[in-house]
């Protein structure tokens, strides 16, 4: 799996992730919370498998050295 996902992307990820999750312990605790795991899993992971099908990437490219 090549990442995917640039810096920025995997910070608001995590991020979201998060917030999400703290639903299920405060807030109105219910279900929908889980679904923070998404974003979460694939913040620290640094790839998103829905990226790969749409054909998108927010990493940057990386430029080839010169020798």
């Amino acid at each position: 799996m090549t990442p995917n996902e640039g810096r920025w992307d995997r910070g608001l990820r995590i991020l979201l992730g998060l917030a999400l999750l703290s639903l299920v312990a405060v807030g109105p605790q219910t279900a929908w919370g889980w679904l923070g795991l998404l974003p979460l899993i694939t913040g620290l992971v640094g790839y998103c498998p829905l990226y790969r099908v749409v054909g998108l990437s927010t990493c940057p490219v990386p430029v080839p050295e010169r020798r």
